[in-house]
C-alpha cells in the first residue's frame, strides 16, 4: 500500500512538473508559426524591398533607398524593433492603424509613398502575423532619413483631404464569381504586393485612377513607363499563364530578356520567394483582369 502511495505522488509530482512546460511548448510553437507566416506575409508585402537601403549596404528593414517622385524625396523608415528609431514601441493596434489607415500612433497621416492605399485591404491576422515577424528581428538602432518634400506637399493635414478624394478604407472581399485560385491572387497583387501602387495610373495629385486598375502608366516609379498588366488587345499583356509565372519566379521574359530596375528587386525578394502556387494564383487573377488600354 505505502508502495503504491509512493507511485501515485511521484507520477502526480511529474505530472505538475510536465504540464507547464509542455503548455510553454506549445506557446512556443504557436509563436513560431505566426512568426514564420508574418515572414512569409512581409515578403509577399515587398517591405524589405523598400525598407532596406541594397545601395549602401544597409541593415534589413532598418531604413530604404530614396524614392523620388513629383512631390519630392520619400525616404523609407527604420521598421526594426527598435524602440527609439524602429517600430518597437508600437501596439498591435498601433501597427494595425498604420496599414490600414495611413496614421502613425499619435495619429499623424502617413505620405501615400507608402503603400497603405493597398495594405488597408490585408486581413487583421495576416497583419498580425506581419508585425510578430518584424518583432522578431534583430532591432537596428539607426534613424530613419527625413523626407525632402516640396511645400505645400509637405504638409501632413493636407493628407485628411487627400484621403477624402482619393483613399478607399476598404478590407478583401472574395468575388464569388472568381475561382479561388483568382480570388487568392487578387489578394496577394491587390492587397500584399501592391502591383496596382506601379502600375496602374495616377491624376495630378497622385491619386490612382480606379478605373485603369492596372493598365499602365508612362509616369511611373523615377520616370519610368510601367507596363500594362491587363489583357488589353493593343498595349496589354500577351503572355500565357505559365510565362507570367515564370516571369515572377526567375524576371525572365517570353523574348529570352531579363527584368530590371525596381522589377527586378521585385522579384529578387518578394515574387521569387513566394510559393508557385502563389505565383499560379496571381497568373490567374492578371488574366482575369478586365481589358484596359493604356493612355499615351
Amino acid at each position: 500500500m505505502l508502495k503504491r502511495h509512493a507511485r501515485v505522488l511521484a507520477l502526480s509530482i511529474l505530472a505538475f512538473a510536465v504540464a507547464p512546460a509542455t503548455g510553454t511548448f506549445v506557446a512556443a510553437a504557436a509563436d513560431d508559426d505566426l512568426i514564420a507566416r508574418g515572414g512569409y506575409l512581409v515578403t509577399a508585402g515587398g517591405c524589405i524591398s523598400c525598407h532596406t537601403d541594397y545601395k549602401k549596404k544597409g541593415k534589413p528593414f532598418a531604413g530604404g533607398a530614396a524614392i523620388p517622385t513629383p512631390f519630392g524625396t520619400f525616404y523609407p523608415p527604420n521598421i526594426t524593433p527598435d524602440k527609439t528609431h524602429g517600430i518597437g514601441g508600437w501596439s498591435d493596434a498601433d501597427f494595425i492603424r498604420a496599414m490600414r489607415d495611413g496614421k502613425n500612433p499619435d495619429g499623424a497621416h502617413y505620405f501615400p509613398a507608402f503603400p497603405y492605399t493597398s495594405y488597408t485591404r490585408i486581413a487583421e491576422p495576416d497583419l498580425i502575423a506581419m508585425k510578430a515577424y518584424l518583432f522578431s528581428l534583430p532591432a537596428v538602432a539607426e534613424a530613419s532619413t527625413p523626407h525632402d518634400i516640396s511645400f505645400p506637399f509637405s504638409w501632413r493635414f493636407l493628407q485628411t483631404g487627400w484621403k477624402l478624394l482619393f483613399f478607399r478604407n476598404e478590407r478583401f472581399t472574395p468575388d464569388t464569381s472568381k475561382s479561388a485560385e483568382v480570388n487568392r491572387g487578387a489578394y496577394l497583387a491587390n492587397a500584399l504586393a501592391h502591383c496596382g501602387e506601379c502600375h496602374t495610373p495616377r491624376n495630378i495629385l497622385g491619386g490612382l485612377d480606379y478605373d485603369r486598375w492596372m493598365a499602365g502608366t508612362p509616369d511611373g516609379p523615377e520616370g519610368e513607363k510601367v507596363p500594362n498588366l491587363t489583357p488589353a488587345e493593343k498595349t496589354g499583356l500577351k503572355w500565357t499563364g505559365p510565362e507570367i509565372v515564370e516571369y515572377l519566379k526567375s524576371g525572365q521574359t517570353p523574348e529570352f530578356d531579363f527584368a530590371g530596375s525596381l522589377m527586378a528587386d521585385v522579384i529578387e525578394h518578394n515574387t521569387g520567394k513566394m510559393t508557385q502556387a502563389d505565383r499560379v494564383a496571381i497568373a490567374a487573377y492578371l488574366k482575369s483582369l478586365k481589358p484596359v488600354e493604356t493612355e499615351r
